[in-house]
């Protein structure tokens, strides 16, 4: 029992039960023994805020956080159980819920798990020692679907769940559910700047305001660096003193009369320009799809007394105008959204102006009185202007350097920074070091006046957006997070010039790592280190592909975009670029040296272009880490000039090793080239259903599925069939006659492609 002077704060109620003994395991789970040592109590089974590494998280089971001193409302994360299918999903829940019954709850659930269909069996969320968070089920590997994988995590779910009471752990951490609604993950670090603390890890939503509720049932408004945000009022309602809450509540303000009449003239419109609103099923009135304009929109929830609010804005170039009965969960900056809120019609200024009779005689005294004094308030004011002049001179190079400052800091922090062309050309000593060229534009070295190296991309032919469409876009690039991604650290928009500023990877892009050449003849990666990179690759691609809000099309996977860190971590690079070029390459396909090896069929043959298409091209790619060289090699001979048809041949002759690398010496396991390779020429099948997706190429790689012998594609057969020898006579003719003309331009690839957007409602 936990007391608190006389008064009992908890208790375990297992006073019938027998127990004998009580235990602190090293896992962190309290536990009562009663008699023949079985468990009586366990404090794993009663979750508050916190999930701890090994601890179980049943169906029955819900993480609760502690409620917002500002609007009490407070968060759940439990499994939501569907018709089909069982997700992990975070719901809020209303205040006023508090006291109603538990079916009239309103959640609403902003962040879900991967879903799970015909599930059989227990299904337990659990985190572990590693750092991993996920839901398993079933007994094989394959029944773990990871919500958060940790990089060092080589154990997975499952073994933490059949060992629930293993040792100490040698990294300590914790789950938990946050006031704001977030779910960070937190390890404790006993030196940090010489102090020991918690430090975050990852955590689920970076953007705050993608949390409903946050800020009760007002406005989310996000700061410059789109990770901080501040609360303000719906119209009609207002902070008093020091309260963070608002006065007033507009979720009653649109009442019908007494006998269901609209009282019109007793209610007027408020519109908050660029807001958007989350809304439940059971608030909603009805879309009226047919109010093409805004004012429409407003007029409609006007005149409607049931109505307190309603939303507009564009949802695949078609208008929608949502009437809400009520608003609990709370807005959020959307720019293509307006929202009408009703008020009170009196609710605007109050109070009356004092009035004065022009023939009263103290009122011309003090006139005369007021003309005395002008001349000197006058000279005053010159006087404080002046000084106030020299002092903001005087501080101008300080302020210059705490802005530099402040722009390194948010660099660090991960968050995208506007910066100046003038700052720009300084730090690239105007683009004098070329780092290379491709398809959005050239690259270019820079340092920051802290010593940071960043890499500045300069776009080329970028599309007409309007400068806020243009930040709107970047920023949504920039909130994209991945250990395989590289990292955008800022951009600048001045007139025309379109430029993104990146991380500064080190040991640059992969295709001088695995291609032979006199200026890099030095380099070779081992086998392991192309494996590992491979499997990062595809992890970062798949990202952008499944678990982004946004969904995105990359259009050129090819070793040139995969830059390599210190570690030789591999980052994906100009993901999401597509979106920014002009609309009329998206239908321009050119068979420019560099990437015409990486284009799918569908571009040539005028289909639809999926996400299927940077399938196709990772396994493309996959075939030239294995081998070292790329596909179309008109270096070697007839024999072995068109790798894909070797590579194959050696696959189904049971002699993968055949085609790695010849520098490597055989040096490579050869089970993961046979994975390998499989896995390469299933992602290029002509026919895009016969493709896997990304993160079934992840598994695929990772071992964790099985794979069946792939087809030879339609395109390598009928390359074959039409004889690698006579093919090969055409293909030196035509090089050589085409090297008999001087070529002045770099390498490049001009293929972009159009985007589909997956955004909540």
């Amino acid at each position: 029992m936990l007391m608190d002077g006389d008064t009992t704060v908890w208790a375990s109620n297992t006073s019938e039960a027998g127990v004998e003994l009580a235990v602190m395991s090293e896992n962190g789970n309290f536990i009562l023994y009663s008699t023949n040592l079985s468990v009586a109590w366990q404090s794993f089974a009663y979750p508050s805020d916190t999930l701890l590494p090994g601890q179980p998280f049943t169906v029955s089971l819900e993480l609760t956080s502690t409620k917002s001193s500002s609007h009490g409302g407070y968060y759940t994360l439990k499994m939501l159980q569907q018709p089909t299918s069982l997700s992990l999903a975070l719901t809020y829940n209303v205040p006023k819920s508090y006291t109603s019954s538990p079916e009239s709850y309103s959640n609403f659930s902003y962040w879900s798990g991967p879903e799970i269909s015909n599930v059989t069996g227990d299904v337990i969320a659990v985190l572990n020692k590693a750092g991993s968070f996920g839901m398993v089920y079933g007994s094989s590997s394959d029944g773990a679907v990871y919500v958060y994988k940790n990089d060092g995590d080589y154990g997975g779910l499952l073994s933490d769940v059949n060992q629930r009471n293993s040792n100490a752990l040698s990294v300590l951490r914790r789950l938990t559910l946050e006031v704001n609604g977030n779910i960070r993950l937190y390890r404790w670090d006993n030196d940090v700047n010489g102090s020991r603390q918690w430090v975050p890890e990852w955590a689920a939503v970076s953007n705050p305001c993608d949390i409903s509720g946050i800020c009760g049932d007002g406005i989310c408004n996000l700061d410059r660096s789109k990770t901080n945000a501040s609360c303000t009022c719906l119209p009609g309602t207002s902070k008093v003193g020091n309260d963070v809450s608002c006065s007033g509540n507009s979720s009653v303000t649109g009442k019908c009369g007494p006998r269901h009449e609209n009282l019109m003239s007793q209610f007027k419109i408020s519109t908050v320009q660029k807001t958007n609103y989350y809304f439940s099923e059971s608030s909603v009135i009805g879309n009226y799809s047919d109010k093409g304009t805004l004012s429409k929109c407003g007029d409609a929830c006007l005149s409607n007394c049931d109505c307190v609010a309603s939303v507009y804005g564009l949802s695949e170039e078609k208008a929608y105008c949502w009437l809400l009965r009520s608003m609990e969960f709370g807005g959020f900056e959307d720019p293509v959204s307006t929202l009408f809120v009703k008020v009170e019609a009196n609710a605007s200024a109050s109070g009356a102006s004092s009035s004065r009779t022009p023939g009263d005689s103290s009122h011309e005294s003090e006139s005369t009185h007021e003309k005395v004094l002008i001349l000197p308030i006058v000279l005053s004011m010159a006087v404080l202007i002046g000084l106030l002049s020299c002092l903001l001179y005087i501080n101008i190079h300080r302020k210059r350097s705490i802005k530099r400052a402040l722009e390194s800091s948010l660099i660090l922090s991960g968050a995208p920074v506007s910066f100046s062309y003038r700052d720009l050309l300084g730090w690239t000593t105007n683009f004098s070091q070329l780092l290379g060229t491709g398809g959005f534009g050239s690259v270019y070295k820079g340092c920051l006046k802290d010593g940071t190296l960043i890499a500045v991309k300069k776009l080329d032919k970028v599309s007409p957006h309007g400068e806020k469409e243009f930040i709107t876009e970047v920023k949504t690039i920039g909130s994209m997070h991945h250990l395989n991604l590289v990292r955008l650290c800022g951009y600048c928009s001045e007139g025309t010039q379109r430029l993104l500023v990146y991380e500064f990877m080190k040991n640059g892009s992969l295709d001088k790592w695995i291609f032979h050449s006199l200026s890099t003849r030095d380099r070779l990666l081992d086998w392991s280190s192309r494996f590992r990179i491979a499997v990062g690759t595809a992890q970062g691609i798949a990202y952008f592909h499944e678990q982004c809000r946004d969904r995105i099309i990359h259009c050129d996977i090819k070793p040139e975009n995969i830059l390599l860190d210190d570690n030789f971590c591999p980052k994906v690079s100009d993901f999401g670029l597509a979106k920014l070029m002009v609309r009329e390459n998206s239908h321009v396909v050119t068979m420019v040296r560099g990437t015409r090896g990486y284009l799918a069929p569908e571009w040539v043959s005028n289909r639809p272009i999926t996400v299927k298409a940077d399938v196709y091209s990772y396994g493309m790619l996959l075939l030239e880490i294995v081998g070292g060289r790329r596909n179309l090699d008109m270096t070697c001979d007839a024999d072995d000039f068109f790798y894909p048809g070797w590579a194959y041949k050696e696959m189904t002759s049971g002699t993968p090793v055949k085609v790695v690398d010849r520098r490597l010496k055989g040096a490579a396991e050869e089970k993961e080239v046979m994975r390998a390779l499989m896995v390469a020429f299933w992602c290029i099948q002509d026919e895009v259903s016969n493709r896997p997706s990304m993160g079934e190429v992840v598994k695929m790689l990772e071992g964790s599925v099985d794979i069946n012998m792939p087809p030879m594609p339609q395109t390598v057969l009928e390359l074959i069939d039409e004889g690698l020898d006579h093919v090969y006579k055409s293909m030196k003719r035509e090089l050589n006659q085409y090297s008999s003309f001087s070529v002045t331009t770099h390498p490049s690839s001009y293929a972009t492609c159009s985007h589909s957007t997956i955004s909540p409602r």
